[in-house]
This record gives structure tokens, C-alpha cells and sequence, in this order.
């Protein structure tokens, strides 16, 4: 694997949508610079450089004031080139890690100083040889205060997941809702078991994200504008409007055949959060509680 690949639009458009004042892009990523902070040697994809600089320069873009910088796992679990965003962010950014389970509680505590905030487990067999749940456990109950675990997982696996999840002692964020089928509709099975998953939580958030991954244009049918995807999110985010939180996923991970515009996904939200009671929450109260509880 030696070609590197870019996955992010070049010239994004301006959105006809304006976020209101504090709004947080509460999932993104940055890459390298690989000079500076090399990839993982279990890396599955070698994207082009994605910096600071550039994440930052599109939040301005977008009309946002904060980032949440998720650890990519093209940087497995050294998380140098996330800590070092949120260090050049002068205070607009915090962060997901994520860690060797055996990690210290010493070096849980520096994460914690360099703005971190959770850890991150992914089930995605592409993109991780190894999920070991007992350890993923173990970790998750010497987390520091305040922080929560973020899991990334498809909705094949929802069923096999719930025990684990269940058992999880801190607050969870599920990436992109387990990824579920959006084509069948906001009735349709996945929906349905992500609600029961939801219900069976109440500290169980979401991130209504993703319509370039869950709505791809097949066969000629859909794509942007994700019709699909807002008719099937929005009764979700009406539902649990407390727990949910917004993201653009820049630089758009293995999405380099199916770039999306990131001005189109802002005009995603009053879609799926069409009151400016909906939006706020979605972008300011509810990533700031996850985020930054200190400042409410």
C-alpha cells in the first residue's frame, strides 16, 4: 500500500445554511502530516496529508466555531496527530482517542490535559484487525471523569453488540447511528433496532451523520441530496433530540471514489432538524455538554 489517496472535496461550497453561533463539528479527523506524524503500519488506507490548518480553515468555511477531532485509524492508537490539532486550535477543539486498552491511567490523565475526552472502539473489520471486548471493558472503567466511549460498528452486528454495550460503565456515542440501511425508511428494521438500542440506554447518544456513506448513489439512485437519508433521520432525531450530536466526518475516510461536498452535508441539518430549537441542540447544547460541561 505506497499511493496515497485524498477523500475530501478540493473547493467545497459555501452552505445555504447557516449554523447558529457556537455550533460544533462534533465528528472530523485530521491526517498526519505523515512528515510530522506517521501512519500506523496496520494503517488500511494512506490518505494525503489533512492537517490542522485545513480542518480549521473549513470550519470557518462551514460557519462553525468548534471541532471534535476523532481519532482516524489510519493513526491507530498514537494519537500525536490529533493532540497536536487540538493544541493549535486555541481552545475551539477536544478530541475521541484511541488507546492500547493496557494503557496507563498516567497517560490517560495527559490525554485528558491535551483535551481528550473519549476513546473510541471500532468494529468495522475493514478498518481494525482485532476489538477485544473484555479489554475494551477493562479500559472503559478507568476512564477519567467526564469522559465517554465512542463505538463505531454496521447494524449487521447491532444484536451481537448489545451485551457489550449494556456492560459499558460510562456514557456511549454510536458513530453514524451503526450505519443503518436508510433506504428502508425511518419504519425500517435498522431504524427500528437502533431505536431499541437507544431505548435501552438513556445515556446512549448518536451522531446523525454520513449521508454520503449510508445514501451513495447505486444503480443511479440516490446520492446527494440523501433524500433517503433525511426522510429515514429526522423522526430519529426528533425522538431523542437530547442525545444526538452533528458531524461532517472531514476528511471523509475511504470516500475518495464518492467525494462528497461538505456545504451540502451543513445543508443536510434543517433537513433533519428543521426548528432552530431542533439545531441548536443538535450543534451547541448537546456536543457542549459532551465536550466542554465546564463552559454551560
Amino acid at each position: 500500500m505506497s499511493e496515497r489517496i485524498t477523500s475530501w472535496h478540493a473547493a467545497p461550497s459555501k452552505p445555504l445554511y447557516t449554523p447558529p453561533a457556537g455550533a460544533v463539528d462534533a465528528h472530523c479527523h485530521v491526517f498526519g502530516p505523515m512528515a510530522q506524524f506517521p501512519f500506523s503500519a496496520k494503517a488500511k488506507y494512506l490518505p494525503e496529508d489533512a492537517g490542522p490548518d485545513m480542518l480549521f480553515a473549513l470550519r470557518d468555511h462551514l460557519g462553525f466555531a468548534r471541532n471534535v477531532i476523532v481519532q482516524a485509524s489510519c493513526h491507530g492508537t498514537d494519537n500525536a496527530a490529533t493532540l497536536d490539532a487540538i493544541a493549535k486550535s486555541e481552545g475551539k477543539a477536544r478530541g475521541v482517542a484511541v488507546v492500547d486498552p493496557a494503557i496507563s491511567d498516567a497517560e490517560l490523565a495527559r490525554l485528558h490535559d491535551g483535551g481528550i475526552r473519549g476513546i473510541r472502539f471500532n468494529f468495522l473489520k475493514r478498518l481494525v484487525d482485532d476489538a477485544p471486548k473484555d479489554k475494551f471493558l477493562e479500559v472503559a472503567s478507568r476512564l477519567p471523569a467526564g469522559w465517554h466511549v465512542v463505538i463505531y460498528f454496521e447494524a449487521d452486528i447491532l444484536e451481537e453488540m448489545r451485551a457489550f454495550i449494556a456492560a459499558i460503565p460510562v456514557p456511549v456515542v454510536i458513530d453514524h447511528m451503526g450505519r443503518p440501511d436508510v433506504t428502508q425508511g425511518p419504519d425500517g428494521a435498522d431504524m427500528q433496532a437502533f431505536r431499541s438500542l437507544l431505548d435501552s440506554r438513556e445515556d446512549i447518544w448518536f451522531k446523525a451523520t454520513c449521508p454520503d456513506r449510508l445514501d451513495p448513489k447505486v444503480n443511479g439512485v440516490g446520492g446527494d441530496p440523501w433524500d433517503k437519508f433525511a426522510e429515514a433521520v429526522a423522526p430519529l432525531v426528533a425522538d431523542y433530540q437530547d442525545r444526538v450530536i452533528w458531524g461532517t466526518d472531514w476528511p471523509h475516510p475511504n470516500m475518495q471514489d464518492a467525494i462528497p461536498d461538505d456545504g451540502h452535508l451543513v445543508d443536510m441539518i434543517p433537513r433533519i432538524a428543521p426548528t432552530a430549537e431542533l439545531q441548536h441542540k443538535l450543534l451547541v447544547t448537546n456536543p457542549m455538554r459532551l465536550y466542554w460541561p465546564e463552559e454551560l
